[in-house]
Parts: structure tokens; sequence; C-alpha cells
């Protein structure tokens, strides 16, 4: 389409201040999605000549708990999240607002260990362990009975954490809350928490740096950004017992075994998922909307925007290493879409 360029926003450097335009649909929010959401933003754009003429979209990565902030304040039009809104935290925004899947991730806990130590395994409980400050060395017996063979060093470990408030933290700590009553009682979950052990770092960018920079560390971080960062990530034992790795297999299989109880909310936890080949710490990740936008142009365009995600959308997740939603999982996407008027 002849402009297509001139109408594509891809976030904060193309648009250094807020620009909440009366043509644009303005999004932000969730890190882990970004890249995928401005690819489909540029797809959809050139291969829709029936969305309204002079409209643009804008995604910016600001972080799940800012992009909430701003739909509830009116300077968004759909926000990005990792973390489904609770009851009471929908019932504060201005408009009732529907969630709808978009891909499944994963979040995996990477490490920095100099040597030939690869592919470590880890069980809740030694994550758990570690993130608590109870495990505090490398070569403890508790992550030495999972890796038999691997020479572990006998060096502390450098715990990293989100400083920021995180849907990545709130997967992460949702996992360690079912899978140990020690961790559920001590510390809990949430998109930001009282962090028993450990340093921050702001954003999965900041966790992958970090992690980086620090011999001998341990952080979690989404899965793309691990494989964007070269950086090493282990494998976590599943409810069946079996050493999984985040994958594109692996993260859809712990999709499959959503449970969803109430017509149209597709609100659900899918971390320690009972599939034998599902990767424990996955969840989906959300695209916030007002299920009546009171722009009616803005509604038109926003579900032309997800009708095309849901479906020709998904075939582009795979190259960007981003696991596409299950056929069924979508089909329910695409139900809720539709009741954006």
């Amino acid at each position: 389409m002849k402009g297509t360029g001139m109408r594509i926003l891809a976030g904060a450097a193309l648009c250094a201040a807020w620009c909440h335009a009366a043509d644009t649909l303005e999004g932000a929010g969730a890190t882990f999605p970004a890249p995928l959401y401005q690819k489909w933003i540029a797809a959809f754009l050139a291969r829709s000549p029936d969305f309204p003429v002079g409209f643009s979209i804008n995604y910016r990565a600001v972080g799940s708990g800012e992009g909430i902030e701003l739909l509830k304040n009116g300077e968004a039009d759909f926000a990005g999240t990792d973390v489904p809104l609770s009851n009471d935290e929908l019932s504060a925004l201005p408009r009732k607002v529907v969630h709808i899947p978009t891909v499944v991730g994963g979040v995996v806990p990477i490490y920095h260990l100099d040597g030939s130590v690869r592919d470590l395994r880890f069980t809740a409980q030694v994550l758990a362990g570690i993130y608590l400050g109870k495990i505090k060395r490398w070569d403890d017996p508790r992550i030495k009975a999972a890796n038999r063979g691997v020479a572990l060093p006998g060096r502390d470990i450098a715990v990293v954490h989100r400083s920021d408030r995180s849907g990545t933290t709130f997967v992460w700590t949702d996992y360690l809350s079912k899978t140990s009553p020690e961790w559920r009682n001590a510390a809990g979950s949430g998109a930001s928490i009282a962090w028993p052990a450990g340093r921050g770092a702001d954003g999965n960018e900041g966790v992958a740096e970090t992690v980086r920079s620090t011999p001998d560390s341990i952080g979690y971080v989404e899965y793309i950004f691990a494989l964007e960062a070269h950086l090493s990530y282990g494998s976590v034992r599943n409810s069946s017992g079996r050493f999984v790795r985040a994958d594109l297999n692996s993260l859809p299989a712990a999709a499959l075994s959503a449970s969803f109880t109430t017509p149209g909310d597709l609100r659900v936890s899918i971390t320690n998922a009972a599939p034998a080949r599902a990767y424990p710490i996955a969840a989906f990740t959300y695209l916030l909307v007002p299920q009546k936008p009171a722009n009616q142009e803005k509604a038109k365009a926003m579900g032309q925007f997800l009708r095309w995600a849901l479906t020709s959308g998904q075939k582009q997740s795979a190259a960007l290493g981003y696991a596409a939603l299950p056929d069924e999982i979508a089909k329910r996407a695409l139900e809720t879409a539709a009741g954006i008027q």
C-alpha cells in the first residue's frame, strides 16, 4: 500500500512524546510481545486495504503496569499485559475491558556460569530456595541432585530479579507459589513483591544484561529475551516429573491445559500445567481492549486488527520465536474480539 511506511509508528523511537490522536490506535504495555506486535502492525497495514484511510497503529513497550495505567487514564486505546487483571482492577477502569490472548509466552531461568556448564536442570524447590536466599552456592546438594555429572562451581549464587512492576515477575512467582508452599507463605505472587534475596534490574532487558555481565548469576526473563541475548537457560521439572525446556512445542502444550469457566472471560493461569510435554512456567500474553470504545472508528479499526492478528498474524509468530495460540484458544479469542463494537 502506497504510503504505508508513513503510517507505521513503531514505538518510542518514532514518537518521543505521547501522541494520543483521534486517527491513531495507541497501545502500550508488556515488553515481551512488543517485537511481534510491531511486526504485526507493519504487516497488517501493508496488507489491509480496507483499514480506515489515514489511521495508524502504535505500540510502546513500557511494561505491563504502565500500559494498564495509560489505558485507565484514557491515554491509550489498548494495553498489553502478561498479568490478567483481577475483578477489582477491571471494575476500576472507566470502561468494560476484555482480555484477548495473542500468543503463548514462557519465563525461563537464565544463568551465567563460565566453563563447560550447560543445560542445567532446575526443580521448583531449587528455584524457590535460591530466590528465598536459602540456597546460596552453585554446588549445593539440591542443585547437584538434579544435575548429576555436571561440574558445578563452589561459588556463591548472585541472584537477579525484576525491580519494576512486571508481568514476567507475576508469571514467575505464580509458578513458585503453586509449587512451593514455603515460597507462597514467605513471598507470594504478584507483578511486584518484596524480594527475600537478590538485586533488582529494570525490564527483561535489564535482567538479561545484568546476568550477562555478572559471573555466577541467575535471573529470569521471557523466553524470547533469552534467545535474542544468546543466554544459557535451564529446563524446569514439570508436574509430570519431566525436565522440559521452553520452546515452540512445549509452550503451546501448556496452553492446551487452559480451562475457561466463564464465557467470554479468557483470564487463566497455565503455570505448572499437567501435560507431560508442557513447559511449566508458561502464560498467555494479552491485549486489554475496551469492549465499547467511545470512538466508533477506533472500535472498527481495533476489530479489524484483532481479527487479522488472531488468524494471519499467528502464522508469523514462530519466525520471531513466539508460540502461536493453539487453534481452539485462537477461536475463543476471535469470539471475544467479535464483541468489540
